[in-house]
C-alpha cells in the first residue's frame, strides 16, 4: 500500500531501540577490543585504532595486538593523529562488500575511508531499493567515499551523491570504476549539503529515499560552516520536503556523544509531519568476530514509508 505525503497520522516512533549489529564479512572483522582500542582486519591488513568506550580488557594476547600492521596514534582531539607502521602497508588496497569494490586507505583522521558499522544499514538500503525495482531515486548527502551510493546503484537505484570534499568525491568515483559501476546512473556532486537541498526544494525535485550521515562539524567547498546541532533541524525539514508522495525511506545517522537514537527519531517525527509510516531508531554496533561483545559507534533514526 502506498502512503500519501499527508495522511491522518504522524509517523509512529518505535517503543524500543534497535541495535544494528555488523558481525563482519570476508574483507572486514573486529578481531578484539579493550583498554580503549580496537583491533581490526581490513582485507589482509590489521590495524589498531583508539576507541575510548572500550573500557573492558582485551580477550586476545598482547602479542596479537603487537603484531598489527598499523597503529593509529591520536593527537589531543583523538580524531587526528598519525599512523605508525609495523608492516609494509600500501597507500591503498581494495576491499569488497557484496557488489561494491572500494579502496581502503589509512587517513589522517584514523578512519580507513569507510565506516564498516554502516554495513547493517547498507543491507537495509539494498533491500528497500530492490523491493521497489529499477528507477528508485536516491539522494545520499555527506556521501563520503560512496559505498552506500554504489551499493544502491548496484541494486538498481538512480543516485545523487553529494559531499563537500573534492577528495572524497574523487575517491567515490575511483570506487565506482573498481566496482564496474562507472557507467551506472550516479551523479557525483561536490557541494555543501545544505545549499544543495535548498536548491532542490526550490526546483521541486523528488526522491524515493534520502540518506544522510552528517559530521559534528565541517566546511563546504566555498568555506560554508556546518554545525550539527545548529543546522541539522533545518536540513531535515528540507530532506522531508524532497520525499515523493510514495517515498520509501529517510535514513539519518550521526556520530556525537551528545545525541541519541531517540533524539534522531524525534527529529524525524517533527520533520515528516503527517506522512504516516514508522520510525525505528537505535545504534550501529560492530561485533567481535568471536564472542558476543560489541562496540556501539553511532546512532541512527530511519523512517519507512511505503
Amino acid at each position: 500500500m502506498k502512503l500519501s505525503a499527508q495522511t491522518d497520522a504522524s509517523p509512529v516512533i518505535a517503543v524500543q531501540p534497535h541495535v544494528l549489529r555488523t558481525t563482519g564479512w570476508s574483507d572486514y572483522a573486529l578481531l578484539d577490543s579493550g583498554h580503549g582500542r580496537k583491533l581490526e582486519r581490513y582485507g589482509a591488513w590489521t590495524v589498531v585504532r583508539p576507541e575510548p568506550q572500550c573500557l573492558w580488557a582485551p580477550a586476545r594476547s598482547a602479542g596479537d595486538w603487537d603484531a598489527a600492521d598499523a597503529l593509529f596514534e591520536a593527537a589531543d582531539d583523538e580524531e587526528s593523529g598519525r599512523w605508525k607502521m609495523r608492516g609494509d602497508v600500501p597507500s591503498s588496497w581494495t576491499m569488497r562488500w557484496r557488489d561494491v569494490t572500494f579502496n581502503a586507505r589509512l587517513t589522517a583522521f584514523r578512519h580507513l575511508a569507510l565506516f564498516p558499522e554502516h554495513a547493517a544499514n547498507w543491507e537495509w538500503l539494498v533491500d528497500r531499493v530492490r523491493a521497489r525495482g529499477s528507477g528508485f531515486r536516491l539522494l545520499n548527502l555527506f556521501g563520503y567515499t560512496g559505498v552506500a551510493s554504489l551499493a544502491a546503484a548496484a541494486a538498481g537505484a538512480t543516485v545523487t551523491h553529494v559531499d563537500a570534499s573534492k577528495k572524497a568525491v574523487a575517491w567515490a568515483r575511483e570506487n565506482a570504476v573498481l566496482s564496474g559501476l562507472d557507467a551506472a546512473p550516479v551523479r557525483w556532486i561536490c557541494e555543501d549539503a545544505r545549499k544543495y537541498v535548498q536548491r532542490e526544494v526550490r526546483r521541486g525535485s523528488r526522491y524515493d529515499g534520502v540518506i544522510l550521515d552528517p559530521p559534528k562539524y565541517g566546511r563546504g567547498p566555498a568555506g560554508e560552516v556546518w554545525r550539527l546541532y545548529e543546522h541539522l533541524p533545518e536540513l531535515m525539514m528540507g530532506c522531508a520536503s524532497l520525499l515523493d508522495t510514495d517515498a520509501s525511506f529517510l535514513l539519518l545517522n550521526a556520530y556525537s556523544e551528545r545525541l541519541s537514537g531517540l533524539a534522531l527519531a524525534g527529529l524525524l517525527h517533527d520533520s515528516l509531519g503527517r506522512r504516516g509510516g514508522g520510525i525505528d531508531w537505535g545504534e550501529l554496533a560492530l561485533m567481535e568476530s568471536s564472542g558476543d561483545r560489541g562496540v556501539g559507534l553511532s546512532f541512527f533514526g530511519r523512517w519507512s514509508g511505503s
